[in-house]
C-alpha cells in the first residue's frame, strides 16, 4: 500500500499509541483486500456497543483504547446498546449488566463518539452526502447509506470502524471504488405496497443472492421501506448495497441489460414468511428493528389510539432513538398504554433470553437474529397483525 508521509509517521508512532494502533489495523485490512492506499472519511458509525455482544473482553479493549489516548477525528455515532439507559429495570436487566453497559457508553464518549446509540443514524444525526467516503459498521445502516444516499462504505467490523474513526481514514477498496458498486442481478419485484412486504422482499432476496448487489424494478420505496429492506437483506444474506430503478441516486450509472433477472412475487414472500415463523404464541412483541422513525411512530399511535391492551401476559416494546422519542410526545403517550417506548436499545442486542423464549416482531432482520443471538422462537408479522394479539 502507498502511504503518505503523514500516514507513515502515524504508523511509526509519532502521533501517539491510539493513532498508531488504529492505522496498523486499517493498513492490515487494506493489505488483505488489496487496497492501493487510504482514503479520507467524513464520518463513522460504530457497532460493538452492547455489553451482551462485546462482553468483558470488549470492555477491556475499550479501556485500553481510552488509556492509550484514542480520540476520534471525524463525527462518529454509536449503535444500539443492550438497554434503555433510564428504563432498564422495565427490560428485566440485572444490575451487573447495567453497570457494565453504562461503562461501555462512557468509554465511547471519552473517545469523542456521540452516544446517540441508534441503528438509524442517517435519520437526522449522522447524514453523509452523495459520494462521501465513510466507515460504517451497522449492516442495515451501511446498506442504506450506500444505496439511498450514495455514500461509500464497506461492511466494516466494530474494531475496523473505530480505527477508521480515530484515524479519519479507511482503506480504499471494495465499495469505495465505483466499479465495485455495479449491480450483479436484476430483481423484478411484484409485491404489495406495504412495509412488511418490503421486509419480506429483502429477506427473500438476501437468501437468494447472498452478497451480491441487486437492482430492483417494480418498487418505489421510501425511507422506511428502504431501511427495512436493507436490514433484511443484510441479515438474510450479506448485501451491503442495492439499487432501485428511479429511486436511488446511482441507478442510472450502470448497464444492467445483460444481467440475470430474478422474479420475486407472492410465492417467494410466502416462503420467506414460513421460514421465519416458528412460534404460534408469544411472550414479547418487540417492534423497531431498525429503529422506528417519526412516521412509523405516528402510524403505530394511530393504530393504537382508542384501543385497550387486554392481554397482560404479553409485553410490548417499541424501540427507537432518543431523538425520535423526544420529538413524538403524543405518540409516546398513546403507545405507552400498551408498552414502553425504549430509546437507544434493541431487542436483538438486549439479553431478552433471560426472561423470554418466544418473541414477535415485524422485522425480518430481527426474525433472523432472534433465534441465534437470543434463543427465541419467532413470530414475524405485520405490525397491525401483531397488535391484534394483545387487543
Amino acid at each position: 500500500m502507498d502511504l503518505t508521509k503523514e500516514e507513515q509517521s502515524i504508523l511509526d508512532g509519532e502521533f501517539g499509541e491510539g493513532a498508531q494502533k488504529a492505522i496498523e489495523l486499517i493498513v492490515a485490512l487494506g493489505k488483505i483486500y488489496g487496497a492501493d492506499g487510504l482514503v479520507d472519511i467524513t464520518s463513522a458509525h460504530l457497532s460493538g456497543a452492547s455489553y451482551k455482544t462485546i462482553g468483558d473482553g470488549g470492555l477491556l479493549y475499550l479501556e485500553d483504547m481510552v488509556n492509550g489516548g484514542a480520540k476520534v477525528t471525524v463525527p462518529s455515532t454509536l449503535n444500539p446498546v443492550g438497554m434503555d439507559r433510564k428504563r432498564w429495570n422495565e427490560m428485566h436487566i440485572k444490575d451487573d449488566f447495567a453497570e457494565k453497559q453504562i461503562r461501555i457508553i462512557d468509554l465511547y464518549g471519552k473517545m469523542g463518539i456521540q452516544t446517540t446509540c441508534s441503528c438509524t443514524p442517517y435519520d437526522g444525526v449522522n447524514v453523509p452526502k452523495l459520494g462521501d467516503h465513510v466507515a460504517w459498521a451497522e449492516s442495515s445502516a451501511l446498506s442504506y447509506v450506500n444505496s439511498f444516499i450514495g455514500a461509500r462504505t464497506n461492511r466494516e467490523g466494530g474494531p475496523g470502524a473505530l480505527a477508521a474513526a480515530i484515524l479519519g481514514k479507511t482503506a480504499n477498496y471494495g465499495l469505495h471504488l465505483k466499479e465495485n458498486r455495479a449491480p450483479t442481478v436484476v430483481i423484478d419485484a411484484d409485491i404489495p405496497d406495504t412495509l412488511f412486504s418490503h421486509s419480506l422482499l429483502g429477506q427473500a432476496v438476501g437468501s437468494v443472492i447472498g452478497g451480491g448487489i441487486p437492482y430492483y424494478r417494480g418498487i418505489k420505496p421510501g425511507m422506511e421501506e428502504g431501511k427495512t429492506m436493507a436490514a433484511a437483506m443484510a441479515a438474510a444474506g450479506a448485501v451491503a448495497m442495492f439499487h432501485v430503478e428511479g429511486v436511488t441516486p446511482e441507478w442510472k450509472d450502470f448497464d444492467v441489460s445483460e444481467l440475470e433477472v430474478v422474479h420475486i412475487g407472492k410465492k417467494e414472500l410466502d416462503d420467506a414468511y414460513d421460514k421465519l415463523n416458528t412460534a404460534d404464541d408469544v411472550q414479547l412483541i418487540a417492534i423497531g428493528c431498525p429503529h422506528l422513525t417519526e412516521k412509523e411512530m405516528h402510524e403505530i399511535a394511530s393504530l393504537l389510539k382508542g384501543k385497550k391492551k387486554r392481554r397482560t401476559d404479553v409485553e410490548i416494546w417499541f424501540c427507537t432513538s432518543e431523538r425520535v422519542r423526544s420529538k413524538c410526545p403524543e405518540d409516546v403517550r398513546i403507545m405507552e398504554e400498551f408498552g414502553p417506548v425504549l430509546a437507544d436499545t434493541c431487542m436483538v442486542v438486549s439479553p431478552i433470553e433471560g426472561t423470554f423464549s418466544r418473541t414477535a416482531t415485524n422485522s425480518c432482520k430481527a426474525g433472523n437474529y432472534l433465534p441465534t443471538l437470543c434463543s427465541q422462537k419467532v413470530m414475524c408479522k405485520d405490525i397491525a397483525e401483531l397488535l391484534k394479539v394483545v387487543e
